[in-house]
């Protein structure tokens, strides 16, 4: 089991209990699932950056990615219906525990000039999405290995039904936000 699963229960869980005033331990907040996602745009002139992405989203996700298909045509873009312009992966249970200790422990310190994630990426539903500039500070990636420096979102889903709540949850998590004034 993950170790973030093991601090959720025996102390995230007690602390917001208290915090957000639930009534009982099914109440509080829970992570649902991470959602990674890679754009490419220079797909449309070259079907090797496809696969590429996806097999550096599964070095960073720990399982299969998959291409993502365009659903109409931009002919702005040079974008056709069916085109593969992206990769995602959805991690849930104990590889989504994983990859989120990864994430704030390992890559997020690694990032140039990082200050904080930004409090203002909540959705109003108790989700929060931020993205990565650059996939080479997972170390899984290596810059070794990459062709093009390509950027990352990332989307966590949780029960919380107010950000209040969300922040709380992701900061008991570890997650490192900007301090407030």
């Amino acid at each position: 089991m993950a170790r973030l699963r093991d601090h959720y229960s025996q102390v995230v869980v007690p602390k917001l209990r208290e915090e957000l005033s639930c009534s009982n331990d099914f109440s509080v907040p829970r992570l649902v699932k991470v959602v990674l996602n890679m754009g490419v745009g220079e797909a449309t002139a070259d079907s090797k950056h496809i696969k590429m992405a996806v097999d550096e989203l599964t070095w960073i996700a720990g399982q299969r990615a998959v291409a993502t298909r365009a659903r109409k045509s931009v002919a702005t873009f040079k974008v056709r219906e069916g085109q593969q312009i992206g990769a995602m992966a959805t991690l849930r249970g104990p590889r989504m525990y994983e990859f989120i200790d990864r994430l704030t422990t390992i890559a997020l310190p690694r990032v140039r000039d990082f200050r904080g994630l930004s409090l203002r990426s909540f959705d109003g539903r108790g989700n929060y999405s931020f993205g990565i500039k650059e996939q080479i500070v997972f170390p899984e990636v290596g810059s070794k290995n990459v062709d093009v420096i390509r950027g990352l979102d990332v989307c966590v889903v949780t029960t919380a039904k107010t950000d209040k709540a969300c922040y709380s949850l992701l900061k008991a998590f570890n997650f490192p936000f900007i301090a407030q004034k």
